[in-house]
């Protein structure tokens, strides 16, 4: 398992790529439409995300067969997304919740 992003909950997503972007120099988008993106910024990645949508959560990556063995152990159901990630979300105390991410065998 390994650490793979952030995401932060924001009302606009355009503003908040912009917002980065103009504030932290080097920072690279690397997907962006009106429901989500995705920034690197010093070595990290973030995800603006609506509040809608995800909850604000720190995402870690496992392999295809971690992630079946998580979601079986947390009685959590695997969400397969646009570009062909699947994940779980296991919330935690409070506002905390983790991601478990598995990227498609190609990526």
């Amino acid at each position: 398992m390994e650490f793979d992003h952030v995401a932060q909950q924001v009302p606009d997503i355009a503003a908040a790529v912009e917002w980065q972007v103009r504030t932290v120099p080097g920072s690279r988008v690397l997907h962006q439409d009106a429901t989500w993106a995705l920034v690197e910024s010093g070595g990290a990645k973030l995800a603006f995300v609506l509040p809608d949508q995800h909850p604000s959560h720190l995402a870690f990556r496992v392999d295809a067969e971690e992630l079946e063995r998580l979601a079986v152990r947390h009685g959590a159901e695997i969400a397969t997304h646009r570009d062909a990630t699947r994940s779980i979300y296991i919330e935690g105390p409070g506002a905390l919740a983790t991601e478990i991410i598995a990227y498609p065998e190609e990526a």
